[in-house]
């Protein structure tokens, strides 16, 4: 005896390669399908339309299958509506709670699907039963009387078609090598960003220390001043050494124009901090002249808003250092919407914690030395990510100079 159910396909669903992944997918999982209508779109605007019978051996097994398709934007048909269960203890969530991709999802509720805002993966759905809205709330969140919906039943995702239009990300292809022609990807990726820029979209860096011991802080600090990074998250560490940079010139105690340690040099970063914390803020020390350069000099006099999320490993930390993990993500959160590129360079950590943050659609350009790390990077379930494995020094002023030569243009 075979249980099935029937699904559909919509959209560009053959040249993206979602109707493949759909029929692995069931033979993954031991199922049978068969298809039971198929419409090719003709042309290049015109989406297809795909009809099949899904079936499984039991009961159980079908309920798995259809689960993981439904994570690859499958239609189910007659399918009910969400359940909801109200939340009756903080952070803690009813069992079976739905847990989210971070791919435009919409809940089927009241006879119509509405969509979820403020999407992330690994967070749960709540339903605003008076208004008929619904949005990602994280555990840690979670209050009594909160409705949450539980299991997959009426739960729609819509995995991102890959673009008709071969761009830098569909060029790339997901791939990681230090073998790329770096200069034609660095122009491909400065006519995305201002692409991004163009439609009102705000683009984010998450830099690590590297950014300045590399040399590449002036390259950084003029992108944000001439209006091409928006937002900065990133810790005490890449804060402290730009700071460091701009007192003494060093950056861990290493002269950068002359690539010489400096006798007693290992102590600036703490003669830094110490600076910073008497003046009570990074933005009085600029203000009172006490910093004239570098990054977080350009972010305080262009308004650009920064999170420095603290670590274990912090010394200090600066004031502005925020020490509670679950606050550093809360205050990174309120930019996510606004973003349309995050540009993640040199700092493996901090990536992974922004890229939890991310929404399917937000373009992601990965940098790192390492490609182990960029290979981490990239595979947080973002649709649109590139990495490149290269050094800071040499990425950032190359990306700078494109910017620059193609917004002239």
């Amino acid at each position: 005896m075979k249980f099935s159910r029937e699904i559909e396909l919509r959209g560009h669903i053959v040249d993206s390669g979602i109707l493949n992944k759909v029929m692995d997918t069931v033979v993954e999982y031991n199922g049978d399908f068969e298809t039971e209508e198929f419409t090719l779109g003709r042309q290049k605007t015109d989406p297809s339309y795909a009809r099949m019978e899904i079936s499984a051996s039991t009961p159980e097994q079908l309920n798995k299958l259809i689960s993981e398709l439904r994570r690859l934007g499958v239609i189910v048909t007659g399918e009910a509506e969400a359940t909801l269960q109200s939340v009756t203890k903080p952070k803690v969530a009813p069992e079976g709670f739905y847990s989210t991709t971070n791919h435009p999802t919409f809940v089927h509720y009241m006879n119509t699907w509405i969509s979820v805002d403020t999407m992330k993966m690994d967070a749960l759905i709540c339903v605003d039963t008076k208004n008929k809205t619904a949005k990602c709330v994280v555990q840690g969140k979670l209050l009594p009387g909160d409705e949450v919906v539980v299991g997959e039943e009426g739960v729609r995702v819509d995995f991102p078609e890959r673009p008709r239009e071969i761009g830098v990300f569909e060029f790339m292809g997901g791939d990681v090598s230090s073998e790329r022609p770096s200069k034609t990807l660095i122009r491909q990726i400065a006519k995305e960003l201002l692409g991004v820029k163009a439609t009102g979209k705000k683009v984010a860096l998450v830099g690590g220390p590297a950014i300045i011991h590399t040399g590449a802080s002036e390259s950084v600090a003029a992108m944000i001043r001439e209006g091409y990074i928006d937002v900065l998250f990133t810790g005490n560490a890449l804060a402290t050494h730009d700071l460091e940079y701009s007192l003494y010139g060093t950056s861990l105690g290493m002269d950068l124009k002359t690539g010489e340690l400096v006798s007693g040099g290992h102590r600036h970063h703490l003669y830094t901090i110490n600076k910073i914390m008497n003046a009570g803020s990074i933005r009085a020390a600029v203000e009172s002249g006490l910093i004239k350069s570098g990054i977080m000099y350009e972010c305080i006099k262009n308004n650009a808003p920064y999170v420095l999320a603290g670590s274990i490993r912090d010394d200090g930390p600066l004031p502005d250092v925020i020490q509670n993990t679950m606050e550093s993500q809360e205050a990174m959160r309120k930019y996510i919407p606004e973003l349309g590129m995050v540009l993640m360079v040199a700092t493996l950590l901090h990536s992974v914690a922004v890229g939890n943050l991310l929404p399917s659609h937000v373009k992601t350009i990965c940098v790192d030395i390492n490609p182990a790390s960029v290979t981490k990077l990239m595979d947080r379930g973002t649709s649109q990510a590139i990495g490149m494995v290269s050094d800071a020094g040499t990425f950032m002023p190359l990306l700078l100079d494109e910017l620059r030569n193609q917004s002239k243009n």
